[in-house]
């Protein structure tokens, strides 16, 4: 079945930009020239989705408007000729169909994706965070939509990290018992362990923000326990899911930022900057001409 809708919960508040998010989602933050968020749903739009449902919250409204028409915006450019600009506007309320469902609650990403359910329906999705920027040749969700179709079964994307960092992440636990396949990027999985310390991570295999789950995620997800401050976690209903159904890991081939980050922000807009037609050699002059602060 075709997987035409991506989740992307985007209810979170963004305090590690305050004060830049107090009046201004941290989605809509720019890498550039366009918001965070943006990228996502290209990323999203260039694999094939058709629908994207927004869990979203009572502040977020500015993420909706981003993507909606924007009658006063439009005649101004258009009485101005500036008609790249106009375009470049019109091309994002286009961009994709866009739903948005409320989260009343913060409980989680479990939650937030157990939101979309209705809107989903009986059907196979992906999720998408959109902190996690992926840049590359091929659109990474493609890549995990590539691996559902040649597997049927539940996709996460994942990347390497040292052992030093396995306690910031879902790390998977590779099934040795199956064979891998696509030259070892598509891997049969026994489940997911969350944030485990190096000594006991099942790999080195960290699950990243691009999903593809079947709907019988919804009926786990329900069952799931609520962990610390009430929260239902996706990583703890994908490994159940395993204990039933095939699940598989595929590592992508992009690089991820974690544009949730201030740190992870910078190097996106660096990234994005040194291959940007207009900006690349600015920012390459800038470097040049600071070379004494960077010592």
């Amino acid at each position: 079945m075709k997987i035409r809708t991506a989740v992307l919960p985007v209810a979170g508040w963004g305090t590690r930009f305050l004060p830049a998010t107090k009046a201004v989602p941290k989605e809509l933050l720019p890498i550039i020239d366009r918001p965070a968020i943006q990228y996502a749903i290209e990323e999203a739009v260039a694999s094939g989705i058709e629908r994207v449902i927004l869990v979203t919250s009572e502040h977020k409204r500015a993420i909706e408007d981003h993507f909606d028409i924007s009658s006063d915006l439009e005649a101004i450019l258009e009485q101005r000729g500036d008609i790249e600009h106009l375009r470049a506007v019109r091309a994002v309320a286009d961009m994709v169909h866009l739903v948005t469902i409320r989260q009343k609650e913060q409980l989680g990403l479990g939650h937030a994706v157990l939101m979309a359910q209705d809107a989903v329906g009986h059907e196979p999705f992906a999720v998408m965070l959109p902190d996690d920027l992926i840049f590359g040749a091929t659109p990474a969700l493609a890549e995990l939509m590539e691996a559902y179709v040649a597997t049927q079964a539940s996709v996460v994307g994942v990347m390497r990290v040292a052992p030093t960092e396995t306690h910031r992440y879902g790390i998977v636990d590779p099934d040795t018992t199956l064979p891998t396949s696509d030259e070892g990027r598509t891997i049969p999985l026994r489940g997911v362990v969350e944030k485990p310390d190096a000594a006991h991570a099942p790999s080195d295999l960290a699950v990243v923000g691009r999903y593809i789950l079947g709907p019988k995620i919804f009926e786990r997800l329900e069952q799931t326990t609520h962990g610390v401050n009430g929260e239902i976690q996706l990583t703890d209903a994908i490994h159940t899911l395993a204990q039933e159904q095939p699940v598989v890991a595929r590592h992508f081939s992009g690089t991820r930022y974690d544009v949730g980050s201030p740190e992870g922000w910078l190097r996106a807009n660096l990234h994005i900057a040194l291959d940007h037609p207009v900006y690349g050699s600015i920012v390459r002059s800038a470097v040049t001409a600071d070379k004494e602060r960077l010592t």
